[in-house]
């Protein structure tokens, strides 16, 4: 028995093997006989050997080795850790020949079932409700404080073994293998049969590999869980396609800066710096917070990427990081959404005197997109013409209107209405900018 001791997982790895020389020689023949196994005998006074044996040691190989294809089909599918753990357990307890297989695990103190092959759902549930301790009266607590495979060769002849689910299901003999990862226990693998006696070295050998597989299969679902997890904490700070990104395969070489033609969509309020001259600081609060909210609702709904909140203005492009579809048209439907909603927002502040208004642009062009600021605080922004002339489309729009520029409207003229605005100057430019207010969307005909 080798036992390595992996970065995640404890392995127990054995094999089986014929040694060439059994098979080797010369002037080797086969002889029958009724009643009698088959024996390859050979010269030299070498010791027959048994062909039926042989035949069977092939098909418990073959068997094996579909076992574990069968559990590497199932982490292949990546349905999740339960169909993994129940491949494992059901492929253990049937090349050991047993009618009954666990897998419990460890919860603090105790071991909770996690997975039984046998149609047993009594046994099930008295398993739930009766965790098994770290003690003599179970296979799995004598397991546990063993720290290696146990056997229990007939239970009703064992005067320490008192687990009730005996009773109800009938097994007579016990096999307890621990499952160990990065050394540490976390589980026990329970074959069970309904007839006494002691299990053979072979096939406690295989019950060990098998709770190899589950521990590795454990180590990966905690792998995934804790990327997820720390995935769904960075999409409370980022923009969820950036918090992808940032686990992606290709996450580094992205956030390290690159060219994209992008839609950029900037948004802020009319009338917010007098209100804010005069507001309390609280009463700024109760203004930005549903405002962001009801933007920030919107962004991923359309596939934009959020790349700052800047008091009233909010800057949204498209098409990055993620590659998006008609993403000028994306960028023009979140802004019809947001100046519908928005005015639901603006009837409540008017009632308290507070009156404000949404001014939106919208234009595309190429950026250099990527990770900017320093060790510890990083941003995922977009660098280029682009970002500012969508900014200043927004402060050029008036309380309501949302504006577009030359390329934008190029590229939704047949499914948006827009009216022609003329050029606008503006700050930055050299020349007037030819803009078009967004009226809505056209009814297919």
């Amino acid at each position: 028995m080798v036992r390595l001791h992996g970065p995640t997982t404890s392995c127990r790895c054995r094999t089986s093997v014929i040694p060439e020389s059994r098979l080797g020689g010369s002037a080797s023949h086969i002889a029958a006989r009724p009643g009698r196994s088959t024996r390859v005998r050979r010269v030299g006074g070498r010791e027959p050997l048994d062909v039926e044996e042989l035949v069977r040691e092939n098909e418990n190989l073959r068997e094996q080795r579909q076992a574990l294809d069968e559990v590497l089909r199932a982490v292949a599918r990546s349905e999740g850790l339960q169909p993994v753990l129940d491949a494992i357990i059901e492929a253990a307890t049937r090349l050991c020949h047993g009618e009954h297989g666990q897998l419990y695990l460890a919860e603090g103190d105790v071991f909770l079932i996690a997975s039984q092959i046998a149609d047993m759902a009594e046994g099930y549930d008295y398993a739930k409700e009766h965790p098994h301790l770290r003690n003599r009266t179970t296979v799995v607590g004598r397991t546990a404080l063993a720290g290696e495979a146990v056997q229990i060769p007939d239970v009703l002849a064992d005067p320490d073994y008192s687990f009730g689910a005996q009773a109800i299901i009938g097994y007579r003999a016990l096999l307890g293998v621990p499952v160990f990862l990065d050394d540490e226990l976390i589980g026990v693998v329970s074959v069970g049969r309904n007839f006494p006696g002691p299990f053979a070295e072979r096939e406690v050998e295989l019950v060990e590999t098998f709770a190899d597989q589950a521990a590795i299969a454990i180590a990966n679902a905690r792998l995934l869980d804790t990327v997820e997890r720390q995935r769904t904490e960075l999409s409370r700070f980022l923009s969820p396609q950036v918090a992808e990104l940032i686990s992606s395969e290709h996450g580094e070489q992205l956030l390290a800066g690159h060219r994209a033609y992008i839609t950029c969509l900037f948004s802020d309020l009319r009338g917010f710096t007098s209100f804010a001259e005069r507001a309390a600081p609280e009463e700024l609060f109760e203004v930005l917070r549903p405002y962001h909210e009801t933007i920030g609702e919107l962004i991923p709904s359309y596939g934009g990427t959020l790349e700052h909140f800047a008091g009233d203005g909010i800057l949204v492009f498209f098409n990055d990081p993620v590659a998006l579809d008609d993403h000028e048209l994306a960028a023009v439907r979140l802004a019809l959404e947001a100046q519908e909603r928005f005015e639901e927002l603006a009837r409540t502040w008017r009632k308290r005197d507070t009156d404000l208004g949404l001014g939106i642009g919208i234009e595309a062009g190429y950026a250099t997109v990527g990770r900017i600021g320093f060790e510890g605080r990083y941003d995922y922004a977009a660098l280029g013409s682009v970002t500012n002339l969508t900014s200043r489309l927004s402060t050029h729009a008036a309380a309501g209107q949302t504006l577009v520029g030359p390329r934008v409207f190029a590229a939704v003229e047949e499914t948006v209405l827009t009216e022609p605005i003329g050029g606008v100057d503006l700050k930055g430019f050299g020349r007037p900018i030819p803009a078009y207010e967004v009226l809505g969307l056209r009814t297919p005909e």
